[in-house]
């Protein structure tokens, strides 16, 4: 079930954003595919941040600021989180408007992220749920790193 979740918002993430390439013309399904997994690793541009449109920005601060109030509840309810985080990153994905390389170098870093919020949503415990916020975080941080607006 996880790995369907997955599966359905990388999907909707690769098709819903806009990927004009530089010449204005649009990508096909197997370019985009391609384009995905030609930029494994999560780089500067030239030194620089990548420039992020201001959806994508406010929508990685409002997950940020979610996780850090999450931090401060006493009773830790990592699925709900993760539902919660799953509503922001829809919210990303269909105000994208980032194209070429910028929106390349965010699939590297925003694709783990749905996949641990997929698991925070499932976690069983909170040794699971822990893990994933963990791991979350320092793709945040990540973000934060490589990306401006």
């Amino acid at each position: 079930m996880k790995v369907k979740i997955v599966i359905i918002l990388l999907l909707a993430f690769v098709f819903g954003c806009n990927t004009e390439n530089k010449k204005g013309q649009t990508k096909t399904k197997e370019t985009k595919e391609i384009s995905l997994l030609d930029t494994l690793q999560l780089r500067l541009n030239h030194g620089n941040k990548w420039l992020a449109n201001p959806e994508t920005q406010g929508g990685v601060v409002k997950m940020n600021a979610m996780i850090e109030a999450f931090k401060t509840e006493t009773n830790k309810d990592y699925n709900a989180l993760g539902k919660k985080l799953a509503k922001q990153t829809s919210y990303i994905i269909k105000n994208c408007s980032m194209v070429g390389e910028p929106h390349d170098q965010l699939h590297v870093v925003l694709v783990p992220m749905l996949d641990e919020i997929s698991n925070l949503k499932e976690a069983k415990n909170n040794t699971e749920g822990e893990a994933s916020l963990a791991k979350l975080e320092g793709l945040i941080k990540d973000y934060f790193l490589y990306f401006k607006l």
